[in-house]
């Protein structure tokens, strides 16, 4: 896992940047979503392969749910219509530009979430009993460790963390700092060198 950071990225606003809005469906099983995505965001038109195997390995979620990082919305909307009357969403991104996408999203498919504007967990309170994340690669090792050790600091006991990555993108590192903070990381799917991590408060 590289330890840099790119200066013209979507986790990086640039509110000088022309828009480009695009209007896409996603299909989750028989249930069929609406998203609009833009430039300056991550995975503009589509749903990127590791958010969507991350959705269809998460287990049943329940209580208080933070998409951290959440982008233009789709982890925490399909999460708040799949279990609308158990998890209660949170959605939360650095990037002003993704964040006021993911609350239109959920708007247009019928999801109740709070979107907060938040680098890291510092507009955060929880606790949560449940945080999923596909970390933000290129912002490097230092500030996605920083995204686990502050998901352990605001998770509930016996609350779960839930990670996606690659194996060339840190996936053994990310392992190794998992155990050290939660004392264990069960791999939940493990394939052509992509991992679905869950980690237990």
């Amino acid at each position: 896992m590289e330890d840099k950071v790119a200066v013209s990225h979507y986790f990086i606003e640039d509110p000088n940047l022309a828009h480009q809005v695009e209007a896409f469906s996603y299909y989750f099983g028989d249930r069929r979503f609406q998203f609009e995505s833009d430039a300056g965001v991550f995975s503009p038109g589509h749903v990127d392969p590791a958010t969507d195997l991350l959705l269809h390995q998460l287990p049943a979620l329940s209580g208080e749910v933070l998409d951290l990082g959440c982008g233009w919305g789709p982890v925490g909307i399909v999460l708040g219509a799949l279990y609308p009357e158990t998890a209660r969403i949170t959605m939360s991104d650095v990037n002003g530009r993704a964040l006021a996408l993911a609350e239109r999203n959920s708007r247009a498919n019928g999801v109740e979430a709070a979107c907060v504007l938040s680098d890291g967990f510092e507009g955060l309170e929880g606790p949560f009993d449940a945080v999923v994340l596909n970390p933000p690669i290129h912002a490097g090792k230092s500030v996605i460790f920083g995204l686990y050790e502050g998901a352990f600091s605001h998770l509930r006991e016996k609350g779960r963390l839930f990670v996606v990555i690659q194996k060339k993108h840190g996936a053994e590192s990310t392992i190794a700092r998992l155990e050290e903070l939660f004392g264990g990381c069960e791999i939940l799917y493990r394939k052509k060198g992509m991992y679905v991590l869950e980690a237990r408060k």
